[in-house]
């Protein structure tokens, strides 16, 4: 099934908000209704594909049969741009202008995608792998230097190989991550891996991104779980990772991963896996203030015992009840200071004493139990922002998230620069927001801050945003975080990634490139600036 065109997830989980939701937002926020509606999918003005007949029947040819490459208007205007909101809005508005893919190619196999990057380079074709299309940040839209074409990895879709004694599992790239969980249970094992794009996202995707499920407490970022990798280039093929760990040189794996499709076409993954859990149990405490909160996490990130799932709402976030989207406009938010949920897997004796030594250092620091159910309304609904975000859109509502991270002594005054930015930007253009923010993962030395905003839309709520953006993008660096902790780098990070790791580590970077990648067909201007 495709992921709705103009918005997130199945088509038939898209629920309006409450008539007390779009009051708030009108009182709060002084949204108004929309005066446009989306434009249809049949009524896109799309331009008919630019291949030309020569690249058309080469790349046919490689892939050994004309439907899998497709140019029809359907196809090309789901592949276009990805799930930002400003992504949303151009795709509402029926701008399609740059971000169109010439057609769609569905590979099977990893010479299938090496042959098509190096026809790409013959005829002078871009290409942007696709998995989930769930890209927050640009990494769908290449910079306009011609056609290019989508790489649809949905056909990559097998375990290849499941090696229980070591704990591994080698994937293929195009697998969603709930198709995924289910081939490696029926082995009784798991990844562990789960984002908020859970649903949709790929596991090139999480390797190409540097992802981090919501169980990185427990489980770790999914660049922690690769151990090996394989790479598809216009030059060839780069495979890397042969023993857990090594001391022969550089580890290219961690070149790779997070390359966002500029340096070749991921197409199989290596993973550590682990024993499906016997339990899994999440509560809800709550904390007078996110700085004491904040430092109930650091203390258990640093000190133990670790839970697997453990995150930070503010208070205006638990104000609001973004933490339980689902409860929002109930009536049922009578919240207070902020909430942190803390989740625990594994065996039921080891979950159990984890739990209980936990929950004694939680209370030493100020916390108040809450018991199961806000953890339990939190897992049902972990995945169901995104769908709340496209209802706000509907509203009339503008809605976007960023997120960074950084040492703990960095962490506060980079959660109020943040937040200043924001609010003065967004203010001083007309739409005062609404800005709530949660620590979403924990390390031994710092965290990451999860920002989301809400405000009127404006005349022009792409320009309000991108201004908006832009100086939270300032403050970040200027404050000491990275300018990504999971989202990814994409067109949207680009200008700061390159401040962020400086001119030599820029060019080091562009020699890798022009080395795997000469001709620049790999999704140009992700990741680097195109020259």
């Amino acid at each position: 099934m495709d992921m709705l065109w103009s918005g997130w997830g199945a088509p038939e989980r898209a629920a309006p908000l409450p008539s007390s939701v779009t009051g708030l937002l009108r009182d709060l926020l002084g949204v108004k209704p929309r005066e446009t509606a989306t434009v249809a999918l049949e009524d896109l003005d799309v331009p008919a594909s630019p291949l030309v007949p020569d690249a058309h029947r080469a790349l046919t040819a490689a892939l050994g049969d004309e439907a899998l490459v497709r140019t029809d208007a359907e196809t090309r205007v789901r592949h276009t741009r990805g799930k930002s909101t400003p992504d949303l809005l151009r795709m509402r508005g029926g701008d399609l202008a740059a971000a169109l893919p010439a057609a769609v190619l569905l590979p099977a196999t990893h010479d299938e995608v090496r042959d098509v990057l190096r026809l790409c380079a013959e005829h002078g074709l871009a290409a942007v792998a696709f998995g989930g299309g769930t890209s927050v940040v640009g990494g769908l839209a290449p910079e306009a230097r011609g056609p290019f074409v989508a790489l649809d990895l949905r056909r990559m879709n097998r375990l290849l190989d499941l090696d229980p004694v070591s704990r591994t599992a080698t994937l293929q790239p195009g697998l969603r991550a709930p198709q995924a969980e289910a081939l490696l249970a029926e082995h009784g094992f798991t990844l562990g891996h789960f984002p908020q794009s859970y649903e949709w996202a790929t596991i090139g995707g999480f390797a190409a991104t540097r992802s981090s499920g919501q169980a990185s407490a427990g489980y770790g970022r999914f660049d922690e779980m690769v151990l090996s990798l394989t790479l598809a280039t216009p030059e060839g093929t780069l495979d890397t990772g042969r023993a857990p760990r090594s001391a022969a040189g550089p580890d290219l794996r961690q070149l790779l991963l997070g390359s966002e499709g500029a340096f070749g076409v991921i197409t199989s993954v290596t993973v550590r896996v682990r024993p499906v859990p016997q339990t899994r149990v999440h509560e809800g405490w709550s904390f007078p203030t996110f700085d004491a909160g904040a430092a109930a996490l650091r203390r258990l990130a640093q000190d133990g015992p670790r839970p697997t799932v453990l995150r930070l709402s503010d208070e205006t976030e638990t104000l609001v009840g973004l933490a339980n989207p689902e409860a929002i406009g109930s009536g049922e938010l009578k919240a207070s200071g902020c909430t942190a949920v803390a989740g625990y897997e594994g065996t039921e004796g080891d979950t159990a004493y984890r739990r209980e030594r936990a929950a004694a250092v939680l209370r030493e620091c100020g916390g108040t139990p809450l018991g199961e159910e806000p953890g339990r309304r939190w897992a049902h609904g972990r995945y169901s922002a995104p769908y709340l975000r496209d209802a706000l859109l509907d509203a009339g509502a503008f809605a976007e998230t960023l997120e960074t991270a950084a040492f703990w002594s960095r962490l506060p005054g980079l959660y109020a620069a943040v937040r200043d930015a924001l609010t003065a930007t967004l203010t001083e253009a007309g739409t005062p927001p609404l800005v709530m923010c949660h620590i979403s993962h924990v390390y031994e030395n710092g965290a990451s801050l999860y920002f989301t905003v809400v405000s009127a839309q404006g005349e022009d709520p792409v320009a309000h945003w991108t201004r908006a953006k832009h100086a939270a993008n300032e403050a970040i660096l200027a404050a000491g975080g990275t300018i990504s902790h999971h989202h990814g780098v994409g067109t949207d990070h680009r200008d700061w990634y390159v401040r962020e790791i400086g001119p030599l580590g820029a060019e080091a970077l562009r020699a890798v490139k022009r080395r795997l990648d000469p001709e620049g067909v790999l999704s140009p201007g992700v990741l680097l600036p195109s020259r």
